[in-house]
């Protein structure tokens, strides 16, 4: 199942637009040693070592989904959980940074299939941390089961619940110390669909992060996006809503393939791009209308 789901989304880890020469920055020798390691393993739960992104934002999850770690002296966010296999390398590589589990005092996710929100559970009991969530997505988190309008219901795994300790809004920002982060409502890959940006800042230098969830239009075999308009201009209106974030100085997409992520962290590619969310979003959009038009034909 796993491997099947896998190939399916793999169609929608289409990387962005070409990215302009922007300066570079962030621990490029960490993010090096990640990609090594990561090279030709891309699977969800495959370990991975953590690496430094900029100022107080951290890479803690596996080869085949990103987790991000904020940082902060009043305490820590934890951006996605990857799978229940991948949690206590997800909790290694935090204590590998010098910084405690337990003092990760909140838990978010992008969206709630079992690669994104499966380790939440197991990461909650480590860390004692609440689980933040819009009411959107509450269920299918509490429960392990995806909605019944998910496109990709029919393949999704069951993964372990975790109890959502406070509801938070489109556009309500949350705040840990120094840390201001806002939530975005961004549904469409899935019902619950959340993104969160936020601003970090390196000495007199500051980047405004986006972590944008999955834009990809992906289902079951049986899924016919073109039967289902309604979801789709949900889902238009979230590709054209990351396309106008601003400022989107660092984009990080929850699978490292969809943002270039392990070759922009290693100085290959421009980690700052202030056109990553309009490339990210117009990829989608590329995507969205081949998949319509090839349903359409059938």
């Amino acid at each position: 199942m796993y491997a099947r789901l896998s190939a399916l989304l793999a169609l929608g880890l289409a990387a962005c637009a070409p990215m302009a020469p922007v300066k570079t920055s962030g621990n490029a020798t960490a993010g090096a040693t990640l990609a090594s390691k990561c090279e030709g393993r891309d699977g969800w739960s495959d370990p991975a070592p953590p690496a430094h992104i900029f100022a107080n934002v951290y890479m803690v999850g596996t080869c085949g989904i990103v987790s991000l770690l904020v940082t902060s002296p009043k305490g820590h966010i934890l951006i996605d959980g990857a799978t229940a296999e991948a949690a206590p390398y997800i909790a290694e590589n935090i204590r590998t940074l010098g910084f405690r589990p337990t003092d990760v005092k909140y838990l978010v996710s992008s969206h709630e299939h079992l690669d994104h929100v499966g380790g939440l559970s197991a990461l909650k009991s480590i860390t004692g941390a609440q689980m933040l969530a819009r009411a959107e997505a509450r269920k299918s988190l509490e429960t392990g089961i995806s909605d019944q309008t998910d496109p990709q219901l029919a393949i999704l795994p069951r993964f372990a619940g975790i109890k959502v300790d406070q509801i938070v809004r489109d556009g309500e920002t949350i705040t840990l110390g120094p840390i201001r982060m806002t939530v975005i409502a961004t549904p469409g890959h899935a019902p619950g669909g959340t993104s969160w940006t936020w601003q970090s800042c390196e000495g007199a230098v500051c980047h405004q992060f986006v972590f944008a969830d999955s834009l990809g239009a992906v289902s079951a075999d049986a899924y016919r996006f073109t039967d289902h308009p309604a979801y789709v201009a949900v889902l238009r209106a979230t590709m054209n809503r990351v396309s106008a974030l601003k400022p989107c100085d660092i984009l990080i997409a929850p699978h490292p393939a969809q943002s270039r992520f392990f070759e922009r962290l290693s100085g290959k590619q421009p980690l700052v791009d202030a056109a990553g969310c309009a490339n990210y979003a117009t990829a989608a959009m590329a995507r969205l209308d081949v998949r319509l038009a090839k349903e359409a034909a059938q």
